[in-house]
């Protein structure tokens, strides 16, 4: 058990996780002629394209509602924050053992910490997406919503969820190498199937409910509501999915615990 709580509770490897996550974000953008910049860039052309594309070209508006072209733009952003964030941590994740074959074979090194490192690195592109949706929903609304304080809370559940993940595409990743293929078409897929470009409500009632199986649905709609819509999230559902999403980091930890034993005979 103690063994465990070290892979869900890293705090003696702390100061490596941060060491790690900063020479990933140095190593990222060092040649790069704009640098950091682009973590800026990118995800506003792309919230460029996809406005255009679905209001412009599309016509689409936001449920039954009347918006403006920018609040429509955040809305979209908003649910690219929280998709791109997951995406990049489980896109990664076959490949976090197979990119470190010195740490397997020459070194004793922890190497349930990759999840973390990629999370955390993951997470200062999160938050730059979170300070470009503050500055605009202030440009467009004039005042910062007080529920924006429950969003670490409504956020909190992404943590286990690509953390575990994390540990189990790496552990599956290092044994079939055909994982990473496989991962990139159903990460395209599961995103037209999150309400990223469509509220839950716009689903026909029958399909709704199995919206629970998408683990990214709850935390997409609940961070609209309270940066754009000023509404408190769904408490009960936010525990109930949290829970879950331990589980699920629960699981992953256990299985590499099982798998890492032979990562040095296919490294």
């Amino acid at each position: 058990m103690e063994s465990l709580l070290s892979y869900l509770l890293p705090w003696r490897h702390a100061s490596l996780i941060r060491q790690f996550a900063g020479r990933e974000l140095h190593v990222r953008y060092r040649q790069s002629v704009l640098g950091a910049s682009w973590a800026v860039l990118t995800p506003l052309l792309m919230l460029a394209v996809y406005t255009f594309v679905f209001r412009f070209v599309f016509n689409l508006r936001w449920g039954a509602s009347v918006e403006s072209d920018l609040m429509f733009a955040l809305r979209l952003y908003a649910g690219l924050a929280v998709f791109n964030f997951f995406a990049e941590c489980v896109g990664r994740a076959p490949r976090l053992v197979l990119d470190q074959p010195h740490l397997v074979k020459k070194v004793v090194f922890p190497l349930e910490i990759l999840p973390w490192v990629s999370v955390l690195s993951s997470l200062a592109h999160l938050g730059i997406a979170l300070v470009l949706l503050v500055l605009f929903g202030i440009w467009e609304q004039g005042t910062i919503r007080l529920t924006l304080i429950a969003l670490p809370l409504v956020w909190l559940a992404l943590l286990p969820l690509c953390v575990g993940m994390g540990w189990l595409l790496a552990a599956l990743g290092t044994y079939v190498r055909d994982i990473g293929q496989v991962l990139g078409m159903l990460l395209s897929l599961m995103m037209f199937l999150s309400p990223i470009f469509f509220p839950i409500e716009a689903l026909p009632q029958a399909v709704r409910p199995w919206m629970v199986l998408n683990p990214l649905a709850l935390t997409i709609t609940e961070t609209r509501a309270v940066l754009i819509d000023g509404q408190w999230p769904n408490w009960s559902a936010l525990a109930w999915h949290l829970m879950a999403c331990c589980a699920i980091a629960v699981l992953g930890a256990l299985f590499f615990k099982a798998a890492r034993k032979g990562f040095a005979d296919v490294v």
